[in-house]
């Protein structure tokens, strides 16, 4: 069974990201490396998600962890 993710903060983490490179975006909160995965997640039934950018900019990768769009903010952190 899968524990629930630790809200890592409660704002996204705005990121410049380039076009075609590939990104593990932590979902269980437990990165020392947010929003990025850093291998904490072992053991909690979480895994990271991947994000392949189309194009490069500045997204918002969700801090929170409960987002409903992961890996990128919905504004759901306003609500926790």
């Amino acid at each position: 069974m899968s524990e629930a993710p630790i809200i890592a903060q409660k704002a996204p983490y705005p990121t410049a990201v380039e076009a075609g490179k590939s990104y593990m975006w932590c979902a269980c909160g437990r990165s020392a490396k947010q929003p990025f995965c850093d291998g904490s997640h072992k053991g909690s039934g979480l895994v990271p998600l991947r994000y392949t950018a189309s194009e490069s900019k500045r997204v918002f990768f969700c801090g929170c962890k409960h987002c409903g769009t992961p890996p990128l903010c919905d504004g759901t952190h306003k609500t926790l």
